[in-house]
């Protein structure tokens, strides 16, 4: 058994922001609390901004953009920054995974691969800058003898992450509004604000133009001036459902563009000519991966009445062994929840699921073993109603709801029975059956025979689970504007072109 235990968070101004190129002291001596979600104590203080603080990020960003060189670099040149910003994450791979486990719950060895997936999404993005079309000649339709179709950056983007899985998130919003030349300032969880606090220190150390990128740490109350400011011209969220509807709203008033990724209850559909072992090991194995807090999570389950009492007890054989406990552990194989009020809100959920009837096969405890920290047993249901309470809301944490269906037709039904849409899975040993299920359940991602969820291709939800995509070339697109400039004639460098 090997335990880390390094205390001291490896930030070097967490008593500042990061605006205009700078750190800058807070408006006031408000602040933060983050705590230790597995020893339930202070880890370190950040500075809590205030309506000054918004008020001078936004400033420094428009300016940045409006009078800035960032948005009239080429995209080449842009993405040589992007590739320092990535050598930069790698570098900081060790810190990255000190912090994400004690504000998160993830387990350490888990956290080490965040550095170097974040690493690759700005490698992606500058590899793009060479290759995607952001002007190319296209023949008017309506007058005029040639025409460009340009695809230039939105503007200021306020870019607001969540608690549970910050970096890759922070990752997914940045580099491709920085390839397309927007500036930003990044909004940090007050829970989980450590890994904003090394993004802007990275920005820093590779010399990012003042106002490009700024990073501040607020509550909902603050952050909302981010999204009412009609200096920022697009909003990137992620995070629950509800607050999703808000951000929204205030967007619409506005007209602001804006990019929600939301929350999600993921049907794994298991039809009856799928192994239920290896259903149980593909589900259970990928519930435990961050205790569950994880929006794409297959919590779902919905299989044949004939199968379900079998893929019931392989579940719960599995959860049951399942190794709870110190992230920092090698041996661990599961940490805490994030955050206090999160585990009352996972016990509140299971004790409405044995209230409306369902069975609780295994888990719903708080481990025995453990005096401290938020932990709460992987947590099995079965016979459960897709009706009811634990099946059609988010719950977000490592409970599981095994459904029972009577044929193919109904199991989809039941899949697409939810107002979100995020994800899904499908597993059968048929891969045309497979494909036809696939194009019946209206979710952004369907996996086969695994769980699925792709940052390089395309990430994102059908119904509540958002509006837009993140990752690969779909993420790019909200972080642009399409301009068609109609000449009479032809610009040079375009002498040539086939149109």
């Amino acid at each position: 058994m090997t335990l880390l235990n390094d205390a001291a968070a490896p930030v070097r101004h967490a008593n500042r922001f990061y605006i205009g190129g700078e750190w800058v002291a807070p408006s006031s001596d408000s602040a933060f609390d983050v705590i230790d979600s597995s020893t339930e104590q202070l880890y370190f203080q950040v500075a809590e901004a205030q309506a000054p603080d918004i008020t001078r990020a936004v400033d420094a960003a428009r300016r940045a953009f409006d009078e800035g060189p960032w948005p009239r670099l080429t995209h080449v040149e842009r993405a040589e920054y992007l590739r320092a910003m990535a050598a930069q994450f790698r570098d900081r791979i060790k810190d990255f995974a000190q912090i994400w486990p004690r504000e998160s719950g993830v387990i350490h060895t888990a956290a080490l691969h965040v550095g170097e997936a974040a690493a690759g999404m700005f490698e992606y993005y500058a590899e793009l800058s060479s290759t995607y079309p952001f002007e190319e000649p296209v023949m008017p339709t309506a007058g005029g003898e040639f025409g460009l179709l340009v695809r230039e950056p939105v503007g200021v983007v306020g870019a607001i992450v969540p608690w549970n899985g910050p970096l890759g998130l922070i990752a997914a919003k940045i580099a491709p509004a920085l390839l397309a030349g927007c500036t930003i300032v990044l909004k940090s969880s007050p829970e989980a604000p450590g890994e904003g606090y090394v993004v802007a220190e990275i920005a820093e150390a590779v010399g990012l133009p003042p106002g490009v990128l700024n990073v501040v740490t607020a509550d909902r109350e603050v952050s909302e001036l981010l999204v009412r400011d009609p200096r920022v011209d697009k909003i990137t969220f992620t995070g629950s459902t509800a607050a999703g509807r808000r951000i929204a709203s205030l967007c619409g008033e506005r007209v602001a563009r804006v990019t929600l990724e939301l929350g999600g209850k993921s049907a794994a559909v298991v039809l009856d000519d799928y192994d239920v072992a290896a259903a149980a090991a593909a589900i259970a194995g990928q519930e435990c991966f961050l205790s569950g807090q994880v929006c794409s999570s297959l919590t779902r389950v919905v299989v044949t009445k004939r199968q379900h009492n079998d893929l019931v007890e392989a579940l719960a054989s599995i959860f049951s062994c399942i190794q709870v406990g110190d992230p920092f552990d090698e041996a661990t194989q599961m940490g805490p929840l994030a955050l206090q009020r999160q585990r009352d809100r996972v016990e509140g959920y299971i004790a409405k699921g044995v209230d409306e009837g369902a069975k609780l096969v295994t888990g719903g405890r708080r481990p025995q073993h453990l005096d401290r920290g938020w932990y709460i047993e992987p947590t099995v249901f079965g016979q459960v109603d897709n009706r009811s309470t634990i099946a059609q809301e988010e719950i977000f944490g490592p409970v599981l709801s095994v459904i029972p269906v009577g044929d193919e037709a109904e199991a989809v039904a039941v899949a697409n029975d939810t107002i979100y849409g995020l994800n899904a899975s499908v597993f059968t040993d048929d891969v045309d059956r497979a494909r036809r299920v696939a194009r019946q359940i209206r979710s952004g991602t369907v996996g086969h025979n695994a769980w699925r969820s792709d940052f390089g291709v395309s990430f994102g939800g059908f119904k509540q689970s958002g509006i837009g995509r993140e990752g690969g070339k779909e993420g790019l697109l909200p972080f642009l504007e399409t301009k068609f400039i109609v000449l009479e004639g032809r610009p040079t460098g375009f002498e040539d072109s086939v149109v």
